[in-house]
C-alpha cells in the first residue's frame, strides 16, 4: 500500500495513460512550460495520440529511444509513401506529424524537411484502446516496435513477429485448450471405468502421436533442400528439442501406466468418492475461475503500479529542447521490493483459494446427517477464512515466497552467465542448487496444504498445524501417500492430455507457413498456457483429493467406529479405503514371498 500510494504521488499517471511527447507534453490535456523548453507547454486537448516518428525503426541508446515523439489528433491508417501523402493527410485529417514548429504547408519546400517529419514510408497504424500510442500494423514494423519498448531488442524481435503473423492461430490454440480443460473437468467428475479406459488409450495415442508428428517434421526439415532463412533453421533446432521432451515424457508416462494397470477401478471409485464431495459443493468447480479473476486484476494493479513508479522522475532540458525524466533516487530499491509483493500476493491469493476449498470439505466430512449436508460450506468457509486464519494463509504464503525469491534471482543469474565460458564444477553446482530449490519449494508447497487443511478441523495456527499434520502423516505413509499418488498420477495424465492435443493442433496449423516466423517459440507459449490452464482447472480435485484423506486419517485417529466414537466418514469412503489396503497389503505379501528361496535352501548372511 505504501508503494502504491507513494507512486500516485511521485509517478506521473498522467504520462503513462496519456502518454507524452519529445518535448514534455503530455497528450490530451494543456500543459505548463517547462523552462528552456521552447516547445513544451502547448494545448494538446485535442491531440490525444501518441506518434512516434521512425516506428519502424526503433533504438535503444542508453535506454532511451532514438525517435521524436509527438501528440497528433489521429494515426494514420493507411500506409504514406511520400511528404504529399503526409501533407495532404494533415490537411484533410488535421494530424500533423512533423515536428511542431513546421507548418504542414511547407511539408515539402523545407531543405530540413526530412529530418523534421517522419523516415518514409510510414506504415499503417491505429491507437491502442488503453494507452493511445499509434501502434504500427505490419507484424514487422510492430516486434521491433513492442520489442523496444519492452528492452530486448534481439530475441523478442522474432518471438513478437512470430506471435503477431499468427495471432489468430494462437487465440485459437488458447481456446482449444480452455475447451479441453472443460472436457477433463467432466471426465473426472462423471468418471466410469470405460470413460476411464477410453481417456487412457485417448492419452496414450496422444503421447505417441505427437512424438512421432514432431520427429516427421523434424526429419522434413532436415531433408527440405529449400530451407535457407534463418526462422526456419530456428524453428529446427526448436523442434528437435520439442521431439526429445516430447519423447523423454511419453517413455516415462507409457512405463508408470503400465505399472498402474492392475488398479484402474481402484481408481474409477477414488475419483467417485471424490466427485461425490464435489457434487455436495458444486460451487467448488468455480473456485479456480474467481480466483484466476482476482489474479488477474492483481497482477495489471501491479504492472501499473510499476510502470507509475517508472515515471516518478523530474524533467532535464536536453540539447534540441527536448525533455527527458531522470528517475529519483531509491526507485530501484522499490522496484525489488514490489517484486516480493509481487510474489507474496499471488501466493496468498492461491493460498486462500486452497483454504477456503479445504474448508468446505472439512464442513462436509466432518457432518454427522450426511443425509443433511450442510448449507453454504464454501461461504461459510470464506467467512472463517477471513476472521479466524488470515494468519495462517500469510505465513504459509510467506514460507513459499522466501523460497520462490532466491529461485527467481538464481535462475536470472544462471541465464546472465549461460553465454560465459564456466566449468563443468560449476555448471554441476548450479543445477544442483536449482534441484535442491525446487524440491524443497515442491516440499514446502505440500506442507502448507495440508497445514491449511489440518487448520480448517483443529482452528489451530500454522505452526501447530504443519506440526501435526507432519505427526499423522508419519504414522500413515504408506497406504495414503499410495492412494493420494494414485489420484495426483491421473490428474497430471488429464494435464497432459490438454497439452499434448493442443499442442498437436498448433504443429498442424503452424506448420503450414513455416517459413513466415519462428513459430516454435509460439506453440511453446500456447504449450505453456494450455498447461496453466489445466493446472487452474484440474486443482481443486487435487486439493479435495488431499483434504479428503487427511480428513480420513485424522478420522481414524481420533474415532474407532463404537458407538461412543463412530466415524465421520460415509460406508462408500470406508469401503474404497479398505479395498485399498486390502490389495496394497496382498502385494506386499506376494513381494514377500517372491524374497524366499524355491529350493527351500535358508538364505545366509554375507562372510565377511
Amino acid at each position: 500500500m505504501f508503494i502504491m500510494g507513494y507512486s500516485v504521488i511521485a509517478g506521473a499517471a498522467g504520462r503513462l495513460v496519456f502518454g507524452y511527447d519529445s518535448y514534455g507534453n503530455v497528450c490530451g490535456k494543456k500543459n505548463s512550460p517547462v523552462e528552456g523548453a521552447p516547445l513544451s507547454g502547448q494545448d494538446m486537448t485535442k491531440k490525444k495520440h501518441v506518434f512516434f516518428m521512425n516506428s519502424c525503426y526503433l533504438e535503444l541508446k542508453d535506454l532511451k529511444i532514438n525517435s521524436i515523439a509527438l501528440c497528433v489528433s489521429s494515426c494514420p491508417e493507411q500506409q504514406l509513401d511520400t511528404l504529399e501523402d503526409v501533407q495532404l493527410f494533415a490537411k484533410n485529417n488535421g494530424s500533423f506529424l512533423c515536428v511542431y514548429n513546421l507548418n504542414f504547408a511547407n511539408y515539402t519546400q523545407n531543405v530540413s524537411a526530412a529530418s523534421l517529419c517522419p523516415r518514409l514510408p510510414v506504415p499503417p497504424s491505429k491507437s491502442f484502446p488503453l494507452f493511445n500510442r499509434c501502434i504500427p500494423q505490419t507484424p514487422e514494423c510492430y516486434s521491433v516496435f513492442a520489442s523496444v519498448l519492452i528492452n530486448d531488442v534481439d530475441s523478442l524481435h522474432r518471438t513478437l513477429s512470430g506471435i503477431m503473423s499468427g495471432k489468430d492461430t494462437v487465440l485459437g490454440l488458447c481456446i482449444l485448450a480452455i475447451a479441453l480443460s472443460l472436457i477433463m473437468v467432466f471426465i473426472l467428475r462423471f468418471i466410469t471405468t470405460l470413460l476411464l479406459h477410453i481417456f487412457i488409450s485417448l492419452v496414450v495415442l496422444g503421447l505417441l502421436f505427437v512424438s512421432g508428428v514432431l520427429w516427421w517434421l523434424y526429419y522434413d526439415y532436415i531433408n527440405d533442400l529449400s530451407i535457407e532463412l534463418d526462422t526456419e533453421r530456428e524453428n529446427m533446432k526448436c523442434l528437435l528439442g520439442f521431439a526429445i521432451i516430447s519423447t523423454v515424457i511419453t517413455v516415462v508416462l507409457l512405463i508408470l501406466i503400465f505399472v498402474l494397470r492392475e488398479r484402474i477401478q481402484l481408481t474409477v471409485d477414488l475419483f467417485q468418492v471424490t466427485s461425490k464431495t464435489i457434487s455436495n459443493t458444486p460451487f467448488l468447480l468455480l473456485q479456480p475461475l474467481w480466483t484466476f479473476i482476482i489474479l488477474i486484476f492483481f497482477w495489471v494493479l501491479w504492472v501499473a503500479v510499476l510502470l507509475s513508479l517508472g515515471t516518478a522522475g523530474t524533467a532535464q532540458v536536453m540539447t534540441g529542447g527536448r525533455v527527458e525524466y531522470q528517475l529519483l533516487s531509491g526507485i530501484r530499491y522499490m522496484w525489488w521490493y514490489h517484486l516480493i509483493g509481487l510474489i507474496w500476493t499471488s501466493e496468498f491469493i492461491l493460498a486462500c483459494q486452497q483454504m477456503t476449498i479445504a474448508g468446505a470439505v472439512v464442513t462436509c466430512y466432518f457432518n454427522r446427517n450426511k443425509s443433511d449436508p450442510p448449507r453454504r460450506p464454501i461461504l461459510s468457509s470464506l467467512v472463517t477464512l477471513f476472521y479466524y486464519h488470515q494468519g495462517t494463509v500469510v505465513k504459509g504464503s510467506f514460507l513459499i515466497t522466501m523460497v520462490r525469491i532466491p529461485r527467481t534471482v538464481f535462475t536470472y543469474l544462471s541465464n546472465a552467465l549461460k553465454e560465459k565460458e564456466d566449468s563443468a564444477c560449476t555448471k554441476y553446482i548450479h543445477k544442483c542448487c536449482f534441484c535442491c530449490l525446487w524440491f524443497l519449494d515442491k516440499c514446502l508447497s505440500h506442507l502448507t496444504q495440508n497445514a491449511y487443511i489440518a487448520t480448517s478441523i483443529n482452528g489451530t495456527d500454522f505452526c501447530t498445524s504443519a506440526k501435526d499434520t507432519l505427526n499423522i502423516l508419519s504414522k500413515n505413509p504408506g497406504h495414503v501417500a499410495s492412494i493420494t499418488c494414485l489420484g495426483d498420477f491421473i490428474i497430471f495424465l488429464g494435464k497432459m492430455f490438454v497439452v499434448y492435443f493442443t499442442v498437436f493442433g498448433g504443429l498442424m496449423a503452424f506448420n503450414y507457413h513455416r517459413e513466415l516466423q519462428v513459430w516454435a517459440i509460439p506453440l511453446l507459449l500456447v504449450a505453456f498456457f494450455a498447461y496453466l490452464v489445466a493446472h487452474n482447472f484440474l486443482s481443486v480435485f487435487e486439493t479435495v483429493l488431499d483434504a479428503l484423506f487427511l480428513c480420513f486419517v485424522i478420522d481414524m485417529e481420533t474415532n474407532d467406529g463404537s458407538p461412543e466414537k463412530p466415524y465421520f466418514m460415509d460406508q462408500e469412503l470406508m469401503s474404497f479405503v479398505n479395498r485399498s489396503n486390502k490389495l496394497i497389503d496382498s502385494r506386499i505379501r506376494r513381494n514377500r514371498k517372491s524374497l524366499g528361496n524355491d529350493d527351500g535352501t535358508e538364505l545366509q548372511p554375507i562372510v565377511r
